[in-house]
């Protein structure tokens, strides 16, 4: 089935941006000369723009015209098993490395876990409507440049009920690592194991982070375990567009990161 002209006529501007045909910060030209130029009604046009404003890829200044997006910087979110091991919050410590101040929002509230959940931590079969994980949804961000990432984070309250980490951001040890809390409890986290993929933005993810509606996302779904029980299990979630992710750690004796 042929695709609408507004569909194609916001490809070829996509493709002309990726290419730099148009280059970062140029003027678009204006809505007439666009519907000459692709043989469309500006109507067609002003929908293709509109799909591409949404993306990100352009930005509109009143009484000036819409502009290609200025790229962002490039920044690096570290997934790095030493780092957590060191204690404290690994992503102030993220931003520290790079001289800037990291600070989030946080709320927390104890909840059912969903069926997905339930999963992942190995829960079983709910017991009525009993509450049975702490979940606590965080925006991070620094102070030079907005929201990096959300998480979304579930411990299991058979493990953390009645105890001084119970909830991660208050108490002796609020904003720690989960290692580094867990430790504090008596339980050595002793592994973890991270997926990743990518998905379009949901439109409160988008809002919260910034980012243009439908805007691609990666997801890292992160879990931590001590011995075969999942102590906590976690959705992060980072704009694809400004964001890479690094993944490092010490490698076994013989030099294979395997043998470790």
């Amino acid at each position: 089935m042929d695709q609408p002209a507004y569909v194609r006529i916001a490809a070829d501007l996509r493709r002309r941006i990726a290419t730099g045909e148009l280059t970062p910060g140029a003027r678009l030209p204006a809505r007439q000369e666009l519907a000459a130029e692709y043989q469309a009604a500006e109507g067609v046009v002003r929908e293709a723009t509109q799909l591409l404003l949404r993306e990100g890829l352009l930005v509109s200044r009143p009484g000036a015209g819409t502009f290609v997006r200025q790229r962002p910087q490039l920044r690096s979110l570290v997934r790095s098993w030493f780092r957590e091991r060191r204690g404290g919050s690994p992503f102030r410590q993220q931003m520290a490395e790079q001289g800037r101040h990291g600070a989030w929002e946080y709320a927390s509230d104890t909840m059912q876990a969903p069926a997905e959940i339930r999963e992942r931590l190995g829960l079983g079969e709910p017991d009525g409507d009993r509450h049975d994980v702490m979940r606590t949804v965080y925006t991070f961000s620094s102070d030079d440049e907005g929201p990096w990432m959300l998480s979304t984070s579930w411990e299991p309250l058979a493990i953390t009920k009645g105890t001084p980490i119970a909830f991660p951001e208050a108490g002796p040890h609020a904003g720690a690592g989960v290692t580094h809390r867990m430790a504090a409890i008596g339980i050595s986290v002793d592994a973890w194991d991270e997926e990743v993929w990518a998905r379009p933005a949901s439109p409160d993810e988008a809002k919260r982070l910034g980012i243009g509606t439908g805007s691609i996302v990666m997801v890292v779904e992160r879990s931590y375990f001590a011995g075969e029980q999942v102590v906590e299990t976690a959705d992060l979630i980072v704009p694809a567009e400004t964001t890479k992710l690094v993944f490092n750690g010490p490698v076994g004796e013989s030099g294979d990161p395997s043998s470790g």
